[in-house]
């Protein structure tokens, strides 16, 4: 399974975020020169997050980001969810029934073994997600750190 950037960059903003006062927003162009990142790109996702009620959005030339909901209630799935999809990474495409090795259907009436396991395997991964939250990840913030992204968000 490959994660795009735009899950690392969104984690890393609402980790941001989450130091921010509750009335405060931070302008997209700040979070992106922070991380140094490109402007247009970080946008996509934050608007993406911003859809998905992680981030609220503020328009206007005094606007900017903040978080949607407190950090101990946001997920870090909620941010794989918003950038990503929720759609599973394996599609089953059922093969089986295919080709010269072709089942009857009445044998694959359940899943195979594979999207069995594939999908058990997705299960694994979202159930750990949904048990990090943002507090978590600002909580596991290295000395100094905190301090530095602080100063961005107030």
């Amino acid at each position: 399974m490959k994660i795009s950037q735009g899950v690392e960059w969104g984690l890393h903003c609402a980790t941001l975020l989450a130091l921010a006062p509750p009335d405060r927003v931070v302008r997209r162009d700040r979070l992106a020169a922070h991380y140094g990142l490109p402007e247009a790109y970080l946008a996509k996702h934050l608007q993406a997050m911003a859809r998905a009620g992680v981030l609220h959005a503020v328009p206007g030339p005094r606007g900017g980001y903040r978080l949607g909901r407190e950090a101990a209630r946001i997920t870090v799935l909620d941010v794989v969810e918003a950038v990503e999809g929720s759609t599973p990474p394996f599609l089953c495409q059922e093969i089986r029934q295919r080709g010269t090795g072709a089942l009857p259907p009445d044998q694959c009436r359940r899943p195979c073994a594979i999207h069995a396991t594939m999908t058990a395997a997705d299960q694994a991964w979202r159930a750990s997600l949904r048990t990090v939250t943002i507090a978590d990840l600002v909580a596991r913030l290295p000395a100094g750190v905190r301090e530095r992204n602080e100063k961005i968000v107030s």
